[in-house]
């Protein structure tokens, strides 16, 4: 199936950005999609073989999820691939566009459940959450 491809720019510089995108202690502060949903839990071994976990769930406790990745590139500023439980892979490109402005391209493989606009939508809510995020830290 065709990857979905997602973009943003933030008006931080790229060392910003990766420390956002990555340390656990930011992570729990923008992964979800909407103000009804919350991560309340995130764990990341950022290496290769390493796992990222992060636990999304809605606020009123009627729904949850986790999410589980293994490492399988990084290039420390640069690039992130990891494969996703359900065999799924994304990348994420951190681009420095000047010293301080980071472009990050996040390409997924689409699930099977949901329709490709749908999970383009779930995955951007979310990407612009964190850019929200990180700007304005």
């Amino acid at each position: 199936m065709e990857p979905i491809k997602i973009e943003i720019t933030i008006l931080k510089p790229v060392r910003k950005v990766w420390e956002f995108m990555n340390d656990p202690k930011h992570i729990t502060k923008w992964n979800f999609a909407n103000d009804q949903w919350h991560c309340p839990k995130a764990e990341n071994d950022l290496r290769v073989g390493g796992t990222l976990r992060t636990r999304m769930e809605a606020k009123d406790k009627s729904f949850g999820f986790d999410n589980v990745a293994v490492y399988e590139e990084i290039q420390p500023e640069r690039l992130i691939r990891y494969r996703l439980e359900d065999g799924r892979t994304v990348e994420i490109v951190f681009n420095a566009v000047d010293p301080g402005t980071t472009q990050i391209i996040e390409t997924f493989e689409p699930e099977t459940q949901n329709s490709r606009e749908m999970q383009r939508e779930g995955w951007y809510a979310i990407l612009n959450n964190f850019h929200k995020y990180a700007e304005n830290n």
